[in-house]
């Protein structure tokens, strides 16, 4: 494999998409390469940002509550050989035993508006985590990065096949005045379009608004952004 052939593999490497021969070699060249080396660290944190899902403790009272409601709930009764079991549409319930199942209804209804977002924002990281893995194993994907004024950098991992791209912000300096990071993507007219906010430093999967487009820029902007950057920009990397 040549040198630009194996930059190609970070992604798949990343994903642990490799077949054991290119994985030795890319491991090989690894030890040789700062910028695989980089790029590899880079996408790496963004997996784990993008694929780490957001938990949060239930209340300390949630399992004593349903506990304690159970314990006036009616069972089913236990199975007798050669008895058939008594078929569960028949049976009624009592109103304690009604009134039992709502506690406990009840208790983990207190807890549901928790649950309900967590189960959401753990399931919007895979989602994001897929979407940035159908990007980095796109075999035209190809990676960009430079500096952001104030310090800290831009990363962006884009497929023009795909029409998408990962943008990886690190080390970025604190805003001040509740402003906000614009990106953008500048088309062969020069002319900007807004694919995001970002608060700091994250990682983001841009789908669409990537084929075609020459530059990949980062500004500051009061909060919401801009129609327009704000120039001069924070970052504005080629991206051919």
């Amino acid at each position: 494999m040549t040198d630009p052939d194996v930059h190609t593999l970070t992604g798949p490497y990343v994903l642990d998409a490799l077949p054991e021969d290119e994985r030795a070699g890319f491991e090989a060249h690894l030890a040789e390469c700062a910028f695989c080396t980089t790029e590899v660290a880079e996408l790496r944190e963004a997996a784990v940002k993008l694929a780490t899902p957001v938990a949060t403790p239930p209340p300390p009272a949630l399992k004593a509550n349903v506990l304690a409601a159970l314990e006036h709930t009616r069972q089913l009764p236990p199975l007798v050989p050669g008895q058939s079991p008594t078929p569960v549409v028949q049976r009624r319930f009592s109103r304690r035993s009604v009134l039992a199942l709502a506690a406990a209804a009840l208790a983990v209804a207190g807890a549901g508006g928790v649950a309900i977002d967590q189960y959401r924002e753990k399931t919007d990281a895979v989602q994001a985590n897929e979407r940035m893995a159908a990007v980095l194993t796109q075999p035209d994907a190809r990676t960009v990065r430079g500096p952001v004024a104030g310090g800290g950098q831009a990363t962006v991992v884009a497929s023009a096949q795909a029409d998408a791209a990962v943008v990886v912000l690190r080390n970025l300096p604190k805003l001040s005045g509740n402003r906000t990071w614009q990106l953008w993507m500048i088309d062969p007219s020069q002319t900007a379009h807004s694919v995001g906010l970002a608060s700091g430093d994250e990682a983001q999967v841009l789908n669409g608004d990537v084929t075609g487009m020459v530059a990949f820029g980062l500004t500051v902007e009061p909060p919401g952004g801009s129609t327009k950057p704000t120039l001069p920009a924070a970052a504005l990397i080629p991206m051919t």
